[in-house]
This record gives C-alpha cells, structure tokens and sequence, in this order.
C-alpha cells in the first residue's frame, strides 16, 4: 500500500524469510561462519539457537543461496511435535522420497539407499531442522542415529539443528551426552545492538530502491530499537506499520514522535481499554467504626483527589479515542477516494456533477 507513495519497488518488511534481505550483523555474520564451518568439515551436528524471530531461518536460507553451485543435497524440516516415528517419515518427505514405506525398518532402507546414491553422485546431503526445540528425546535421539549411516569417505548425512533457546537445555540434559559427542559447534543468536538495527533497516528499505524518501530522523533509531529490543521479525513488524502510518498521513519524514504513535497504537491494539485501566479499584476489606471516624477527614480528601485524577484520565482517553475515530475517518476516505480514481481510470468513466469539476 505504502510502496508507491514511497517510491519503493517492493515491500521492504515482510514477515516471510527472504534470503534477498539477509543482512550480515555481527551475530548472523559469526553464526553464518559456524554454518559455512560445518559445510567444510562434512560431518557431525551443528546447533543454531536464537530468539523467536531472530532470522535463524532466513540465515539457513541464504547459505543455501552461497552452496547453489556446490554439490550439496539440502532438505529443510520444520519440525511440529515430531515423535521418532514421525520424524523418519518427515527426513524421508523432505528429501522428496514420496516412496518410503509406512514401517520403521523400510525407511531407514530407502533412506540409507538414497544417501548412498547421492554420495556415489559426489553429491552430499545435508538435513536442516527447523524449530528444533519441538522435538521430543526420543525425537532428537533419531536423528543421532541417522548420523551414524556411513560410507566409504565418511558420513553420508550431516544436520543443522536450529531452535529457540530452549533447546539448548534439552541438548544439556544428561541423556543427550551421545549426541553432544557429534555436536561440533554451537551458537546462540542474540538481538542486534542500535547500530546493527539501523542498518538492518536501511538495507532492507535499499534493497527496494529506497532514495531516502521517508527521510528518518536521528531520534527515531533508538526509540525503534528500544520497542523491537533488536530483533529481526519484531523490527519488520513495527517499520510496516511505521510506514503505513506514515503513507496514511503523508508523511516523507519520521522521527522520534511518529515512531511513539505507532508504539501507542500497538500498545492500545494489544492492550486493555484505556478507559478499563482507569476504572477505581474495588475495595477488598472492610475498617472498623472506630477505624472509618478515624480516617474519615484525610481520606475523603484523598478519595475527592483520586475522583478528579480518574475524570481527568477518562476525558484525556476519550479525546484520544475521538482523535483515532477522526483519524481513521479520514484514513477511510482517502482510501475510498483513491479507489473510485482508479476504477474512473480503469473504465474511462466522468467523474459525477457536484463533485468538484466546476460544473
């Protein structure tokens, strides 16, 4: 919506992982090390954690880009509560073996067949699990096992394990010590700093002929990094509605102010009612006679205090939700209006009598 307002070529802050938009902050530029690091070795686990949308996802992605031209069979496995039955049959699918059959014993067949072929090809075949922290003992202990197919130079798979932070407790549990035997390099994910925030955005908004049209001000980049605490899916998430905000008001700067809108709006979309939150509290026990005469002067005066702070919190709530409805009026009749100018445009129609033309 906001796209040609700016003069972008796409959106710039879509939620989907796009390796287009990967950008090497420090922590994915070393976790992209340990990655390219396992390729090499050809062998054993490598373990990526991070934070729900720290772009785990999108930095698998764009190492599959940079091995396109290598002779690498990769499968991704998104993992959802998998048993150890379930996920043999998942490695099989994901590996496009439709043919497996329905028993333990002939999967393993099929699939030890199929890493054979693929080794003897001077191919290699490479499993990344995604959302690993959803994968049971038993689980995680299978796909030790799958490790142990072998060929004549060596392993004939190796696994990316990439999963919320969790994971890493299950990894440190004490059945999992054979499995921390292959695990040949680990990292954890962190959130980007102010600097790397800014620069995540100013990549993504470039990568889609960004020509500084919105301008953003100085002011603006820590109040972002702030609310989103640098994390990948969370900035995407409030940038798309920081530019919808501002196409809606037509705005081509944004500063500090107009990032704490958007925050405000979020909050109330996801908050309680204003007007809830400055409902009087109810009284949950009850004073003596003697206690009541006694407080009787001081707390009438500071209930009367109490009274004019909650009116007052009341007609500042209704103000703002009179200034969203007016807001969004006009929002809504912007929208109408361009909608009829391109319907007018599509079927070449006149605009109607009375609607400005000067008739």
């Amino acid at each position: 919506m906001y796209e040609e307002f700016y003069g972008l070529e796409a959106r710039p802050f879509a939620l989907s992982p796009d390796p287009r938009f990967y950008y090497a902050s420090k922590g994915h530029s070393r976790a992209m090390a340990y990655l390219e690091y396992g390729v090499q070795l050809e062998e054993g686990f490598i373990v990526i954690t991070g934070e729900i949308g720290a772009g785990k996802t999108t930095l698998v992605r764009s190492l599959f880009q940079m091995l396109d031209d290598k002779p690498l069979v990769a499968a991704q496995l998104v993992s959802t509560q998998l048993d150890a039955e379930d996920l043999l049959r998942s490695v099989c699918l994901a590996f496009g073996l439709d043919d497996a059959p329905n028993h333990k014993a002939g999967q393993l067949r099929r699939l030890e067949a199929f890493l054979k072929d693929t080794r003897a090809r001077g191919q290699r075949a490479l499993l990344v699990v995604d959302e690993a922290q959803n994968l049971g003992p038993d689980a995680v202990e299978e796909l030790r096992m799958l490790s142990n197919f072998q060929g004549d130079d060596g392993p004939l798979l190796q696994s990316f394990l990439l999963g919320q932070p969790e994971f890493r407790r299950l990894l440190r549990s004490e059945n999992m010590q054979q499995l921390r035997q292959r695990v040949i390099a680990t990292y954890h994910l962190g959130p980007m700093d102010e600097d790397d925030t800014r620069a995540y955005i100013e990549h993504r908004l470039t990568r889609v002929g960004w020509e500084h049209c919105p301008e953003f001000a100085d002011d603006i980049w820590p109040r972002i990094h702030e609310y989103t605490s640098g994390i990948p899916r969370k900035v995407n998430t409030f940038c798309d509605r920081l530019l919808l905000m501002g196409y809606l008001e037509e705005r081509t700067h944004l500063d500090g102010a107009h990032a704490q809108v958007v925050i405000d709006e979020i909050e109330e979309d996801l908050g309680q009612d204003p007007l809830e939150e400055a409902a009087p509290p109810t009284a949950t026990t009850e004073r003596s006679a003697d206690e009541e005469k006694e407080l009787e002067n001081g707390e009438g005066r500071v209930e009367d205090r109490l009274a004019l702070v909650r009116i007052e919190q009341d007609i500042e709530a209704l103000h703002e939700r009179l200034n969203r409805i007016e807001r969004n009026i006009s929002i809504s009749f912007r929208l109408s209006q361009e909608v009829l100018e391109t319907l007018r445009d599509q079927y070449d129609l006149e605009p109607p009598r009375g609607t400005g033309t000067g008739h």
